[in-house]
C-alpha cells in the first residue's frame, strides 16, 4: 500500500505501509540506533514524533514482553528502510508489524531514510504527515504546516499515569504503595513525566521501595509521603509547556535529594531559575559521546530528547556543570552547589543503549544516605 511522507517545507518521500491504512501527522525525527526498535518505540518521550530508524535492517529479531518500557507505542508513526517480516531470535514472541498495527500505528518502509535523515540535520527538525489516504503532496504538505508542533505544547498530561501507582517485582501495580510494594530500604517518590520502566527496576534493584504519582502532585502531598528522595522521569516534549511543574520543583528543592534525568533535567534548569531551548533536530540514538568532566571519563550514552537547558542561562555560583556532550558542546549534566539535587539529560537507565552512566543511579544512593 503506497505512502506518503510530507515535510512542512516541501519535500516528499515516498514508501510502502506494512501495517495497513492510516494518515498521521507529527514532527519528523530521527534515531541513530542499530537495534533498540521496541524500546524506542515505547518510550513516552517519543509521544508527538514520527520516529526514522538510520539503521537499514529493521523487525529482524521481532518483539517481546520483556522489552516494553511502558504499556504502549507513543511514537505516530514509524519509518525505516526495510522490513523484516520473519523475526528470528529465541526471546521473540511476536512480529513488529503485528504489534505496530496492534497499537494502530503506521509503518511505512522502503524508504530512503539516510536522505530524509540528512535532509533534517541540514534543514532542522520539521513537522510532517505520513499518509496511505490522501496522495496528493500539495494537499499533504498544507496538512503538515498546519499540524500543532512540539513548542509550547504539554505532552507529559498526555502519557503521565493519572493516579499512584507501586512498582512490583512484577512491574507496575495500581493502588500499591510504599508498604505494600517492592520492600527495600530507602522510599523513593517518582514523578511520572512519561517514564520508563527501566528506571524503576535499577531503582529496585538498589533496595529502593518506589512509589510512582502523576506529573501533576503537588509537593505537599509529595513531602506527605515522607520519601527518602525524589526521582524526577524523562518525558516529552517543551519542558516550558508544562503547567505547575517547575514551581513544585521549586518547592520540593532542599527538603529531599533529587535525582533528574532528560525531562527531570530540564525541568530542574527550569527550576534553578535558567531556561531551555530547541535543539535544531535533537539527540536520539544509543551512541551520543558525553565526558564526565570531573573525571574525564567519555561515556557512551543514549538519548532522546529535542530540547536542552541553556548552559549560560544558570547561575554558576549556585549550578555545576557536571557533564557535557562531545558532539555539540550542549549541557549533558548537572548538580546544585546548595541542594542535594543532580540531574542529567542523557538516559543512565540505557533500555536500549549502553550501561556506561549507570553509576549515576549509585550516587543517587549513596546521596540518600548522606
Amino acid at each position: 500500500m503506497k505512502a506518503l511522507i510530507a515535510l512542512e517545507d516541501g519535500t516528499i518521500f515516498e514508501g510502502i505501509s506494512f501495517t495497513g491504512p492510516g494518515e498521521t501527522t507529527g514532527e519528523i525525527v530521527f534515531n541513530t540506533g542499530m537495534s533498540g526498535y521496541q524500546e524506542v518505540l515505547t518510550d513516552p518521550s517519543y509521544k508527538g514524533q514520527i520516529v526514522t530508524m538510520t539503521y537499514p535492517l529493521i523487525g529482524n529479531y521481532g518483539v517481546n514482553q520483556e522489552d516494553m518500557e511502558s504499556e504502549n507505542i507513543h511514537p505516530t508513526a514509524f519509518l525505516i528502510k526495510e522490513y523484516q517480516e520473519m523475526p528470528s531470535n529465541f526471546r521473540s514472541t511476536g512480529t513488529l508489524g503485528d504489534f505496530l498495527k496492534q497499537h494502530n500505528i503506521l509503518g511505512v518502509e522502503g524508504i530512503d531514510t539516510r536522505a530524509l535523515t540528512r535532509h533534517i540535520r541540514l534543514a532542522g527538525a520539521l513537522k510532517g504527515i505520513v499518509s496511505t489516504e490522501d496522495l496528493d503532496a500539495e494537499s499533504l504538505i498544507d496538512k503538515a504546516k498546519k499540524s500543532p508542533g512540539l513548542v509550547g505544547r504539554d505532552l507529559v498530561r498526555e502519557v503521565s499515569c493519572s493516579t499512584p501507582y507501586g512498582w512490583t517485582p512484577a512491574g507496575p501495580k495500581d493502588g500499591e504503595n510504599f508498604t505494600t510494594a517492592s520492600p527495600g530500604k530507602y522510599k523513593i517518590v517518582t514523578m511520572d513525566f512519561g517514564l520508563k520502566y527501566n528506571q524503576l527496576r535499577l531503582l529496585a534493584d538498589r533496595g529502593c521501595s518506589v512509589q510512582v504519582v502523576p506529573s501533576s502532585t503537588a509537593a505537599d502531598a509529595i513531602l506527605a509521603m515522607n520519601p527518602d528522595g525524589i526521582f524526577l522521569s524523562n518525558g516529552p516534549g517543551d519542558p516550558a509547556g508544562i503547567e505547575g511543574v517547575v514551581e513544585t520543583v521549586q518547592a520540593l528543592l532542599g527538603k529531599k535529594p533529587i535525582f533528574g534525568i532528560c525531562l527531570g533535567h530540564q525541568i530542574l534548569g527550569l527550576a534553578y531559575g535558567g531556561s531551555t531551548y530547541k535543539l535544531k533536530f535533537g539527540h536520539r540514538g544509543s551512541n551520543q559521546p558525553v565526558k564526565d568532566l570531573a573525571t574525564g571519563r567519555i561515556e557512551i550514552t543514549s538519548q532522546n530528547h529535542g530540547f536542552c537547558v541553556d548552559l549560560d542561562s544558570l547561575d554558576k555560583n549556585e549550578v555545576e556543570l557536571t557533564h557535557v556532550n562531545l558532539n555539540d558542546g550542549s549541557l549533558e549534566g548537572m548538580r546544585h552547589k546548595k541542594y542535594p539535587a543532580f540531574s542529567v539529560q542523557h538516559h543512565p537507565e540505557n533500555a536500549p543503549g549502553p550501561h556506561d552512566s549507570e553509576y549515576l543511579f549509585d550516587r543517587f544512593i549513596n546521596m540518600l544516605k548522606a
